[in-house]
């Protein structure tokens, strides 16, 4: 079992949710499409040969995003990043992957 967890703008938030949730990630029990969600700003400054989505090259940008944490089983959790990618605006998107212990 794995946990993923990525960052979205919030125009985007509900397109990319949906392409990781088809991959069978987010399941829990007789549940689907289970995930945490907060509210934040997220940062960056695009580099000389970036292509950003949102800003321009050299200068500071700051946008709303949600973090989105969800469960992922083993046999799906390579699909999810590749759906993530696939559906997320972001030239490079930001997550996270954790391995969780099975207690």
């Amino acid at each position: 079992m794995y946990k993923l967890a990525f960052y979205v703008p919030l125009d985007a938030a509900e397109s990319v949710k949906e392409a990781v949730f088809e991959t069978g990630a987010g399941r829990q029990g007789n549940y689907e499409a289970c995930c945490f969600q907060t509210r934040g700003t997220g940062q960056f400054r695009p580099l000389a040969g970036a292509e950003p989505h949102i800003g321009e090259v050299d200068s500071l940008t700051r946008v709303e995003e949600l973090r989105v944490e969800l469960a992922c089983d083993d046999e799906v959790i390579h699909a999810a990043v590749a759906a993530l990618r696939l559906a997320h605006p972001y030239e490079e998107p930001a997550f996270d992957v954790w391995q969780l212990a099975d207690i």
